[in-house]
């Protein structure tokens, strides 16, 4: 494993422009799920840092919401270029926080956050900001001092998808990064500063989510709460904006089903299956987690299966040939493999993989690839988030039956189909009650609306219409 290195200390939070001494002494350790070592600190904030943060916002809201959006995009788009220069620095960082592997991590967690701060000169320009309706006139503008809240599986990408919309929109933000991973937050932090964005424009408070995040959804002058997390905390994050009816948008759990109809292209759609569902250690909201095949090609769906998991190498993240890293900590690893056992004892096929630790790597948070075959949709193995790379395999007799499986559930975040027929392909995709689709495998949009149904939350995030979530309208009767 990659050598230990002095840990990365933060004693302040980001308010008002400054760097302010924590108001508790207490301090959360950064874990390397790697080596298990302490890689960093950060405060562990209070209810009173949170309101220093929302006064901070307040006061500046005023002067930065007249700045024009052209001019709030711009400085975003430097901000982008700022990420893009300390990529290697930043990639490295992530990947000793959360464990994707390098690689990965210049692509995902570095280069899609910065791509989203340069988009925003280009999106400013597509907003309607005034229209004309009879004798009125409707302009928009923010919505006003917002609380953005993200979790620790893309802990820069997500925070670029609520913050850089939120600030062109005219916003003032306060931001709570997970506790797992603040570290990269700080580094945005302090490239806003060096920047020059006014003081109170954008603020950091480190620390729990039930201490710092629940001060935040709670706070009477937080205008609108952006929330990307589990369901569970997702509802709680409802419960407590309700009394102050702020605004709430919520991204939140997935179980994603990956429809393989009759005419696809099995060797190659089962191979990319099984990649997105394994991708970030499964650490994805929108991993593709239950396969659909047809019964008649099971047996060929599983042996690809198999083979396609076998090809994935854990290991240290900062190795060039390793592309399956730990999870994020020690309880997500004993809540994947408590998963994994329950799958075997409700008795789903297990293809490969398993609930014992992975050989040669005793020290870290590492699961096996593990495919289980033969699940039925009742299963808890299928019904229910498990955060890690378990692929579930489930066989279907009709393309109706698919299609029923598939929205057989509390979730509707993403999904995929693959047809040798692209239009069959989106027929059947257009059925199915879930915010993204996958066409035999298509790419993730940065500028398409990201979001879900039913308990996956709602509202969106991502290009133009992400930009839109944080503004509101005003009529002016002529």
């Amino acid at each position: 494993m990659s050598a230990s290195k002095t840990p990365i200390v933060h004693n302040s939070h980001y308010i008002a422009g400054e760097w302010l001494e924590a108001g508790s002494s207490e301090r959360i350790e950064v874990v390397d799920p790697a080596t298990e070592q302490v890689i960093g600190m950060a405060p562990a904030g209070t209810s009173n840092d949170v309101d220093l943060a929302v006064k901070a916002a307040q006061a500046a809201l005023s002067e930065w919401k007249v700045v024009p959006p052209s001019e709030r995009a711009e400085i975003m788009a430097t901000v982008g270029e700022a990420l893009s220069s300390r990529s290697d620095e930043l990639a490295a960082l992530i990947s000793h926080e959360m464990g994707m592997p390098v690689g990965q991590s210049v692509v995902t967690q570095i280069a899609l956050p910065s791509r989203t701060f340069k988009s925003m000169p280009e999106l400013v320009e597509q907003v309607e900001w005034e229209s004309q309706i009879g004798n009125s006139l409707v302009s928009r503008g923010p919505v006003g001092v917002v609380g953005a809240i993200t979790p620790w599986n893309f802990p820069l990408h997500l925070v670029a998808a609520k913050v850089a919309p939120a600030l062109t929109a005219g916003c003032t933000v306060i931001l709570k990064p997970s506790e797992l991973t603040p570290l990269s937050a700080y580094v945005l932090a302090e490239i806003f500063d060096e920047v020059g964005l006014p003081a109170g424009v954008f603020n950091l408070v480190a620390g729990t989510g039930i201490e710092v995040g629940e001060a935040i959804a709670a706070h009477p002058s937080v205008d609108m709460v952006s929330f990307t997390g589990s369901t569970r905390a997702g509802r709680r994050v409802s419960e407590l904006a309700a009394p102050t009816v702020k605004q709430v948008s919520l991204e939140l759990g997935g179980k994603s089903a990956n429809i393989i109809l009759d005419d696809a292209e099995l060797a190659a759609a089962v191979s990319d299956g099984v990649v997105k569902c394994f991708f970030n250690s499964g650490q994805a909201c929108n991993a593709l987690t239950r396969m659909l095949v047809p019964r008649e090609r099971l047996a060929d769906a599983e042996r690809v299966a198999a083979e396609t998991a076998a090809n994935f190498v854990l290991g240290d993240p900062l190795e060039s040939e390793t592309n399956l890293g730990p999870l994020v900590s020690d309880i997500q690893r004993d809540r994947v493999r408590g998963y994994i056992e329950l799958g075997i004892s409700e008795g789903a096929k297990l293809l490969c993989g398993g609930p014992n630790a992975p050989k040669d790597l005793e020290t870290g948070y590492f699961v096996e690839p593990t495919v289980f075959s033969d699940v039925d949709n009742s299963m808890t193995i299928a019904r229910e988030e498990i955060f890690g790379p378990v692929l579930s395999i489930i066989p279907y007799d009709s393309e109706q039956q698919a299609i029923e499986i598939a929205n057989d559930s509390d979730y509707g975040l993403a999904g995929g189909v693959w047809s040798g027929d692209p239009e069959r392909a989106k027929s059947v995709a257009k059925q199915l009650r879930v915010g993204q689709v996958e066409i035999n495998g298509g790419y993730y949009n940065l500028l398409a609306p990201f979001g879900g149904f039913k308990q996956s939350g709602h509202g969106r995030e991502m290009g133009r219409l992400g930009l839109e979530e944080f503004l509101t309208f005003q009529s002016l009767q002529l």
